[in-house]
Parts: structure tokens; C-alpha cells; sequence
């Protein structure tokens, strides 16, 4: 890995398991727990809590189980600001984020929302995969025509936060109608580029040269079916990502389980073994794609590990993710470019957002 660490965007399950590396629930095909986050140099990791699509679900657990304790081991520290990340990256140290993905547990109560700061959210994926109260997705688009009336609200309380507004997983009008309404840059922490693969999650042309204009970002996401179309093309390999997903929902209805858990590593394998995936080269002809249209300074990783079901051939999981600089460098990619695209954009991104809020931090 680069020398000056890696950022990629880590997600964190609802139990918390991953931070403590709880071998009891037997992460063998985790994504990134402790072990594996061990093997990446010094760096930062968003990680999000909770991502309920339907009913309230706030997760309180998360939020005071990671800043209370400060997380506070010899790979690991809290973070709240790229001020503190910038510290905790000289003594070696890997900053934990949090971020909220779906704005749901807000509940249309925007002292909601001022809790969730003070627990040290630092941004908040307004949807996930359903529309809400504060604005319509990208999966279903229905409810609002874009932004709501309440997710108007939302935005300019997080703008007065200093709390960065996420965009994946929002619908194409609601992309638009946050651009208009925020004062501060917006970022997209998991998507692709549309014009390289078409799934409705991933940015238009338009929009990728929106953020760079905004002084926005974007992280690539890592999963297969945003990278390449070919990706699940195959009626048989579709059928086995469709049991893939039943089995990883039953799962983490219980993931203690040992039936369910040999059965989710079981279809681990399968996914690894018997379905076509792209991979490193594909991961970065997005990046290219948008440095192109966003500028260097706007685009980063955003893999959503433990968010997919798998990843891309030869990034499996964060232990790897030093494969992406890697390719970067054999593209002709300088150092200090590397150096933004694995994480000091999103630092960047993150200090701008700060500098346009109403409180002192």
C-alpha cells in the first residue's frame, strides 16, 4: 500500500461486529473487520450505521457504542473532523466516520438530526433504497418528484451542521434538487459512472461535472453491478445473485446463527467462483472516467464493503484495496493524484463542507 495510507469507504453493520473483529459470528468473508483493516497503511474509513428501507430504525447502537469508547486501540481512533484524522494519521492510526445511510431514523424532527451530529455523524445518505420524508430514490422515485418540502429543511440544517450531504442512492431529481437548495458541496460516497455502466444508481455526465463545478466529490463504488453491465447478464448467474441476496437477508436477521452463517459463506464461494465479476481495471476506468468530467480533486474510493454482496476480482475486501494504486500508477497516475483519489479528496471535501456551517468545530 501507499505509504501515506489508503481511504476506502467501509461500511459498518448494525451489530458492530466488524470494529471488534467478533470472531464468535465468524467473519470469514467479511469485508472489512479489524484483521483486515489491519493490513491497510494508515488512513480513513466512513463507516455508515444503519440503512433500514422501511420503518424506524435508529441506530442508537452503533453510534454511542463506536464514540463514547473512542474506539480507542492500536489500529483504530474516532474521528469528527479532517483536523483530527490528520493527527490521527501521524501516529499511524486509521480514523473511524460515521456516516448514516438513510435519512429515515431523522423521523421529520430535525432535533433528530442535531443528535445524530452530536454522536458524531458527519454525513447522512439521504435515502437508501426507498423513498422517504426527506426525498425520493433512485430505486423507486415516486413520492416527492425529488426533494420534499421537510428534505428542504434537512438539507439547510445540515448545511448549518457542517454534516455532508450524500446523493448515492437518491434519484436523479433529487440529485438536482439538492444541488440547487445546499450551500455547501455535495458528495456521492458509493456510485459509478452511467455513461460506463447503467444502473439508475450511478451519475450522469451531467451530474459528475456538476459536483466538480460544486466542489463536490464522488467514490467510486466497488460493486460488480455498478462497474459493468456483463456483470449478472447471464440468466444463470442472475438466478445465483438473487439467492445470494435471499440468503444474506436471512442472515443478518441472525447472523450468530451457524446454519445461517455456513450457508452465507457457502454462497460466498459460489459468488467468487462461479460468476463473472470485473475487477481492478474496471474499478479504474470509473475513476478515470470521472477525473475526466469531475477533476482530480473531486473523485475518491467509495467501495461499500460489506455493503455488497462481492466484490471485484482482486478486490475482495479492504486488505486488498492497495491493488487500486497500484493500477493508478501503471496508468501514469502521480503520487500526489493517488494521494487524493485514496482519500485526501474526501478530507478535502469534508473541511469545505465544515467551512460553509454556522458552528464553531
Amino acid at each position: 500500500e501507499d505509504e501515506d495510507g489508503v481511504s476506502a469507504w467501509v461500511t459498518l453493520d448494525a451489530w458492530g461486529a466488524h470494529a471488534r473483529g467478533d470472531s464468535r459470528i465468524g467473519w470469514r468473508d467479511a469485508h472489512g473487520d479489524r484483521d483486515r483493516i489491519r493490513k491497510m497503511a494508515a488512513g480513513e474509513a466512513f463507516m455508515k450505521a444503519g440503512e433500514a428501507v422501511t420503518g424506524i430504525r435508529p441506530p442508537w447502537g452503533i453510534m454511542t457504542g463506536v464514540r463514547p469508547a473512542k474506539v480507542a486501540t492500536e489500529l483504530l481512533s474516532a474521528g469528527l473532523s479532517p483536523e483530527e484524522a490528520a493527527q490521527n494519521r501521524k501516529e499511524g492510526l486509521i480514523s473511524i466516520f460515521i456516516g448514516m445511510e438513510n435519512g429515515s431514523p431523522i423521523q421529520e424532527n430535525l432535533s433528530l438530526l442535531r443528535t445524530f451530529y452530536r454522536l458524531g455523524v458527519s454525513y447522512v445518505t439521504l435515502t437508501h433504497n426507498g423513498d422517504n420524508a426527506i426525498a425520493d430514490a433512485a430505486s423507486e422515485g415516486k413520492k416527492w418528484n425529488g426533494l420534499s418540502p421537510f428534505g428542504r429543511e434537512v438539507i439547510a440544517e445540515m448545511n448549518k451542521l457542517g454534516i455532508m450531504v450524500d446523493l448515492s442512492h437518491a434519484s436523479d431529481k433529487t440529485f438536482w434538487d439538492c444541488m440547487e437548495a445546499s450551500k455547501a458541496p455535495i458528495i456521492a460516497t458509493h456510485s459509478c459512472c452511467r455513461s460506463l455502466c447503467g444502473h439508475r444508481r450511478n451519475l450522469t455526465d451531467d451530474m459528475l461535472k456538476a459536483l466538480g463545478e460544486k466542489d463536490g466529490y464522488v467514490g467510486i463504488n466497488f460493486y460488480p453491478a455498478f462497474l459493468s453491465d456483463r456483470f449478472g447478464s447471464d440468466p444463470a448467474e442472475a438466478a445465483l445473485l438473487d439467492e445470494a441476496e435471499k440468503t444474506d437477508q436471512y442472515w443478518r436477521l441472525c447472523p450468530s446463527d451457524p446454519g445461517r452463517t455456513e450457508a452465507w459463506h457457502k454462497i460466498q464461494d459460489r459468488l467468487k467462483t462461479e460468476i463473472w465479476r470485473p475487477g481492478v481495471k474496471e474499478v479504474v476506468d470509473h475513476i478515470d472516467y470521472a477525473v475526466k468530467l469531475a477533476g482530480i480533486d473531486h473523485v475518491g474510493l467509495g467501495s461499500d464493503f460489506d455493503g455488497i454482496c462481492v466484490g471485484p476480482e482482486g478486490l475482495e475486501d479492504v486488505s486488498k484495496i492497495g491493488a487500486v494504486a497500484e493500477e493508478m500508477r501503471r496508468r501514469g497516475y502521480s503520487e500526489d493524484a493517488i494521494d487524493k483519489v485514496s482519500g485526501r479528496n474526501l478530507m478535502d471535501v469534508f473541511q469545505r463542507v465544515i467551512n460553509c456551517s454556522e458552528l464553531e468545530h
